[in-house]
Formats: structure tokens, C-alpha cells, sequence
């Protein structure tokens, strides 16, 4: 029992460290929460013994589970969704944060998410560790049943591909960045295009995942292009809720007290670079209802 309790809070220790590792693996906070669970299982009926890190053992064994998952669910996924965007954490837009909840949704961003996705289950494993997290490739060859040199080369061909997607840093200043976001909205609802485009980078673009049943919509791309896709579904009766997407500006957008999209941006040098969007409902009551209560208008 004293081993167990002793087990137990050695986990705890390391609790958000692997939820965040699962997070970047998944693309899920629930996903996640369930992969931590497992790892718990697995390491309370193991033991420890013999363990020299305990940090880098139970990254392993988190790692492990992530693994066996995405590779039960790729050809899923493939087949049901065409187009997929990771489950965001959304959290309050109050500037305090839980310290467990703020490490997850600091650990990565959508766009780094969407280019993991494109990864296959081995390369996603191998960048993870190795680059986000620094374990060495002789902890990580064994887990893809690869020698360490052959885990290198998945690292590598990961990077090659997350480089090649032109991810920019977005401006450090939340505030800032919110105020390029409400600006956004402020131009959609009044119908200024012009506006609009101005507030946009030149290369933006806009995902949008309706969920299981929509056909699945290609990115948009372009300034003019993004600007015309707001204004058409702006609506001047929807409600904006300020949250945190991941760490950066959001909102959480309801109509008539029913959900009707999650928002993420990302703002790079002043303009807007990125907007994510989910839309279907069942999902964003998922992840959003803890932070925006609502209630459905009769």
C-alpha cells in the first residue's frame, strides 16, 4: 500500500506534463485524459522497479498508448471525416489559468496540430518526443520497433514537413492580438470588406470542420477570399464570447442560446493569419460548455 500511495503521487507529479504530451500526440484534451488514465493503469499494475526517470518512464508509457491509438483510429478518421481539425482547449479569457490547464493549452498550437495530423503515427511519436520534449531516439526506437538511427530519420522526415508548412509565430501579446480579432468581428458586422482585408494577412487562410455527416470544406485562402467568406456568415444577432483558443485569441459564437462555432486565431504581425473554425455542435458543447454556460432561448 505505501509503494502504491508512493507510485501514485510520483504520477501526480507528473500529471500535466503528460497530459500535455498526450495532448500534442492526440489533438484531443479528452483523448488525452483518457491516454493519462491508461498510462496510470498500466504503470500501477507494473510498478516501478527499477526505474532510474521516472519523467522520461512515464512519458514512454504515455507515449505507448498514444501510439497504439492513433494508429486505431487513422483509417477511421480518414474515411469518416475527409477534413479534420484537432479538438482545441478552450479556456476563460480572464488572464488566470489553472496551472495544469494552462501547460496543455500552451503546449501547442492548431495549426502545429493540423500539420501532426498529416503525419503518419511512427513520425508523429518520434518528432513529439524527440523535438518538443527532448527524449532521446534510443528511448524512443523502441516504441516504434525501429533502431535509433531509423527513429532519427522519422524525426526528421516530421520536421521536414512542420517546416514546410510556413507556421508563423503569433505576436506575444494576447491583447494585442485581441484587439486585432474584435477589430475582425467589428468589420464583418458592419459590411466593411475593406476593412476586413486590411486587418488580414496577404496569405491567410480559414479552416472550417462541420463535423460527420458535412461534406467536408477545403481551406480558404487569401486575404479577399477570407473577408468575403466573414461577411457572408456574419450575423449581427449572434453572441461573440471572448475565450482562450489554445492559448491564444477566440470566441466561442452562440445564436439564440444554442452553440454555433468555436474560433481560433492566430495574429502575426498585426494581422490576422489564421482562423479555425468548428461548427459542429455536439462537439463544441464538448469543448466549450465548461467555459460558455448557455441556454437555449424557447
Amino acid at each position: 500500500m505505501v509503494e502504491n500511495e508512493w507510485l501514485a503521487e510520483r504520477f501526480e507529479e507528473h500529471r500535466a506534463h503528460l497530459r500535455a504530451v498526450a495532448y500534442r500526440m492526440l489533438g484531443s484534451p479528452a483523448e488525452a485524459d483518457d491516454a493519462v488514465q491508461d498510462a496510470w493503469l498500466r504503470v500501477s499494475r507494473a510498478g516501478a522497479d527499477g526505474v532510474d526517470d521516472m519523467g522520461a518512464w512515464l512519458t514512454t508509457i504515455v507515449a505507448r498508448v498514444c501510439l497504439n491509438a492513433l494508429r486505431a483510429r487513422k483509417a477511421r478518421r480518414e474515411e469518416e471525416f475527409g477534413v479534420h481539425l484537432p479538438d482545441p482547449v478552450i479556456t476563460a479569457d480572464t488572464g488566470e489559468q489553472p496551472e495544469e490547464q494552462a501547460l496543455l493549452a500552451d503546449s501547442v498550437g492548431l495549426a502545429l496540430l493540423i500539420v501532426l495530423d498529416t503525419l503518419t503515427p511512427a513520425e508523429r511519436l518520434a518528432f513529439v518526443l524527440h523535438d518538443s520534449f527532448q527524449l532521446p531516439f534510443e528511448d524512443i526506437a523502441p516504441l516504434v520497433e525501429r533502431t535509433p538511427a531509423a527513429a532519427r530519420q522519422l524525426a526528421s522526415r516530421a520536421r521536414r514537413r512542420v517546416q514546410g508548412a510556413d507556421l508563423r509565430a503569433p505576436d506575444t501579446d494576447v491583447r494585442q492580438q485581441r484587439t486585432v480579432v474584435d477589430a475582425f468581428f467589428a468589420a464583418a458586422r458592419k459590411g466593411d470588406f475593406e476593412g476586413l482585408v486590411s486587418l488580414l494577412d496577404p496569405d491567410a487562410v480559414l479552416r472550417a470542420d462541420f463535423g460527420r455527416g458535412v461534406a467536408p470544406t477545403p481551406p480558404i485562402r487569401g486575404a479577399h477570399a477570407v473577408a468575403t467568406s466573414a461577411l457572408s456568415g456574419a450575423d449581427p444577432a449572434s453572441v461573440l464570447h471572448p475565450v482562450l483558443v489554445n492559448g491564444l485569441p477566440g470566441v466561442v459564437v452562440t445564436l439564440h442560446g444554442n452553440y454555433v462555432a468555436v474560433l481560433g486565431f492566430v495574429v502575426a504581425g498585426g494581422r490576422i493569419r489564421e482562423i479555425d473554425g468548428i461548427g459542429d455542435v455536439r462537439r463544441i458543447r464538448r469543448i466549450a460548455a465548461d467555459v460558455v454556460k448557455v441556454s437555449p432561448v424557447a
